[in-house]
């Protein structure tokens, strides 16, 4: 992140006063989840919204007293530079940043400033541009809450590197993707729960069972599981529970317990070495709270990645959906 200090200098010294809006679609906008908690905890508001629903139904909001940071990992979905087009068009265009992987883009040329997640050329399910766009969305969030550019920048390059670390860590245990495989077994229901940053995983995590394996499973903030959907706990569901954040830990870790106590079957990902008997437990270690997502997504891409072989698909394959989407 050190390389772009200008460029976050230049984005914190025109946002004063702008109301913020972070958008994407898909993984991308699963990536906005940590920035605008943090913004909110910084007392900040800043509204997240897919780029579909700015683009069809809310675009009045971004006139030019808005700042827009539209995060998008080709820089050519369809919503994404449909948005940038219609509000460069305007009579009162906002401020646009765009996060990217890569600045030759239509996204890129729409922006007044360009943030490079130089995630490098991907195949299959957006693992790398995920967290690359983590990263720097990170970056833009803490400098729009009044944090020097200089030290964001180098706060991170620090802490991404411990989350590289904990991801390694995990990606060298030789026979966890076919433990978790095994663990998971054929639900008739599967969830993935999370709260605040750790929301991108588990919106994440979902997208990425399906787009992999082709199993449904749902994502739910993990509240809203108690409304209705705690119905369908029995030996029939498998539940992965994201439980990274200090402020719910208790929370999660009391629900966790339920869903064993039920029959579920249960993966417990969590920062610290807490346990929940009867659930299989995957502790990432103490991360930057915006980084944390990168490395708890990957159990679940581990995951994905195993069923796909079993299942005879080709991870990363794609059989009605592109990566990139350049069509609504």
């Amino acid at each position: 992140m050190r390389d772009d200090t200008a460029t976050l200098h230049a984005i914190a010294e025109a946002a004063a006063g702008r109301h913020l809006i972070f958008t994407g679609m898909g993984s991308s906008y699963d990536a906005c989840y940590p920035a605008v908690t943090e913004l909110a905890q910084a007392g900040i508001p800043a509204t997240m919204l897919d780029a579909a629903e700015l683009l069809h139904f809310r675009t009045a909001i971004a006139g030019r007293d808005a700042l827009l940071v539209a995060i998008s990992q080709s820089g050519e979905s369809a919503e994404l530079v449909r948005v940038a087009e219609r509000v460069r068009g305007g009579e009162s265009p906002p401020l646009v940043v765009a996060i990217t992987n890569g600045t030759q883009n239509s996204l890129a040329r729409l922006a007044d400033h360009v943030l490079d997640t130089r995630a490098g050329r991907e195949t299959g399910p957006s693992t790398m541009t995920f967290a690359g766009s983590l990263v720097v969305a990170a970056a833009v969030g803490r400098v729009l809450a009044g944090v020097d550019p200089g030290s964001v920048a180098g706060r991170l390059d620090q802490t991404t590197e411990v989350a590289a670390v904990a991801a390694e860590r995990l990606l060298a245990e030789t026979d966890l993707a076919d433990e978790l495989a095994d663990w998971f077994g054929g639900p008739e229901t599967a969830v993935i729960l999370g709260r605040g940053p750790a929301r991108a995983a588990a919106e994440m995590g979902a997208l990425t069972v399906k787009e992999a394996v082709g199993v449904p499973i749902e994502s739910l903030q993990t509240a809203q599981f108690r409304h209705g959907p705690l119905e369908l706990v029995g030996p029939g569901l498998a539940a992965i529970v994201i439980a990274t954040e200090p402020e719910t830990l208790e929370i999660d870790l009391g629900l966790t317990e339920e869903l064993v106590t039920a029959g579920a079957r249960v993966l417990l990902v969590t920062a610290g070495e807490r346990a929940t008997h009867g659930a299989r437990t995957i502790a990432i270690g103490p991360l930057d709270r915006a980084l944390s997502p990168a490395v708890s997504i990957v159990p679940i891409q581990l995951l994905a990645w195993r069923l796909a072989a079993r299942r005879g698909r080709e991870p990363g394959a794609y059989y009605r959906a592109t990566k990139v989407t350049t069509h609504e």
